[in-house]
């Protein structure tokens, strides 16, 4: 994966490239970055770009000179299309670009595939190379689904981490270095501690790179030991370029999803696929029962949603949620920004945030909010859509009606 082949993130992009070029490359860097903001992407694409470097240690390597050969004067790149070009030119590009370069290991979490044997990332190679290709972009949730582990929950192990030590105490095949690209260290439990002393003391030529959304769920030990690179969330119209250009979306519909997804290219490509949903439809339904107490109406609403599957079903929890949140930003704009705000909104939406703040105070949204995201959590964990929401309509009902929060 090549760095333009990731969307944005020029700056992070330019870091990368100058640190390697300063010699101010750490043996263990740790990309931080929320879901949907291509740190997993831009983690292999840098991966690639060291595996690419000459064969000294890069700490050693004086700026400006490559050590290929003695008395050889090439420069290492300064920009990040110079970097692409030079992987581009190396030997093990094609490698590399297929996720199958000797000396690039990946760890990600994993379930046992066999009965009796231990839960390895070596077991899941090929499905790991397919999901990279498919969802580049996807969460850990897409991950497991992708892998079949239903219910299971995904794991770093003990085992995990003894076969990530003989491997990067092999010697390299065909780089100068050995790279382990873990993704999602979060899910890697005390048993990590087996790590810190190849992460303190490598071997030589060695480089960890850790892939995770949530710094407080990693292993201070671990965390301690490594450089911080920051991966922020995309800029809207990075996410509208890349769905005008990827996913051939029309323009308008490409900036208002961009405009919706907060940054997360992930959930943008989930509102562009259910864009010509009628969710707006079927919220008004459901919350017009829930208000008005007709119970037969909701559960023909209820048993409506739990037909839509699960993805759907977040869909119109996050529709729900954006509803919320632009009755947020009318109610506390000024008049000048209130009409940049409703210029981005169909006359349905305008009319239905127009109710919302007429319905509800701002603690009510705020409560409200929290049970969408509560709801969305347990769909992505097989909770039982129809019990799900029918909680769920009896704590809006308590929120809008009596102003509490109650839990069901």
């Amino acid at each position: 994966m090549l760095f333009k082949d990731v969307i944005g993130q020029q700056q992070v992009k330019q870091q990368l490239v100058e640190m390697v070029q300063h010699n101010r490359l750490s043996h263990a860097l740790l990309f931080l970055g929320r879901e949907g903001s291509g740190a997993l992407a831009l983690a292999i694409s840098f991966a690639q770009y060291i595996s690419s470097l000459p064969a000294n240690d890069a700490r050693n390597i004086q700026e400006g000179t490559s050590l290929f050969e003695e008395g050889a004067e090439v420069k290492l790149p300064s920009t990040v299309e110079e970097a692409d070009a030079w992987m581009q030119m190396h030997p093990s590009f094609s490698k590399a670009q297929n996720l199958v370069h000797p000396d690039i290991h990946f760890s990600y979490p994993v379930v046992t595939k066999k009965p009796g044997s231990p839960p390895l990332s070596i077991d899941f190679a090929a499905d790991w190379r397919e999901f990279i290709k498919q969802y580049p972009y996807g969460n850990i949730y897409d991950w497991l689904q992708f892998i079949g582990a239903e219910n299971k929950q995904g794991n770093i192990t003990a085992n995990e981490c003894n076969d990530i030590i003989r491997k990067l105490n092999l010697k390299s095949f065909e780089s100068g270095y050995k790279i382990l690209l873990m993704w999602m260290p979060e899910y890697l439990g005390k048993e990590g501690n087996k790590l810190l002393k190849l992460i303190e003391e490598p071997p030589a030529d060695t480089l960890f790179i850790l892939v995770a959304e949530s710094e407080s769920s990693i292993l201070s030990t671990i965390l301690s030991r490594c450089q911080l690179v920051k991966v922020p969330a995309l800029d809207p119209s990075a996410i509208e370029e890349s769905l005008i250009r990827r996913s051939n979306c029309i323009p308008d519909t490409a900036k208002l999803v961009a405009s919706a997804s907060d940054g997360n290219y992930r959930e943008a490509l989930q509102l562009l696929q259910h864009a010509d949903e009628d969710f707006h439809s079927l919220l008004k339904e459901w919350l017009n029962a829930t208000l008005k107490n007709q119970p037969i109406i909701q559960v023909k609403v209820i048993e409506e949603i739990a037909r839509l599957g699960r993805e759907k079903q977040k869909q119109f929890l996050k529709h729900f949620t954006q509803q919320i949140e632009q009755a947020v930003r009318l109610q506390a704009a000024d008049e000048n920004m209130k009409t940049k705000i409703l210029t981005g909104l169909s006359p349905a939406e305008q009319d239905f945030t127009g109710r919302l703040n007429k319905a509800m105070s701002l603690e009510q949204k705020e409560a409200l909010a929290e049970e969408l995201d509560k709801a969305t959590y347990y769909i992505e964990r097989n909770a039982n859509a129809k019990i799900l929401f029918h909680a769920l309509t009896i704590k809006i009902f308590h929120i809008v009606k009596n102003n509490v929060v109650v839990s069901v």
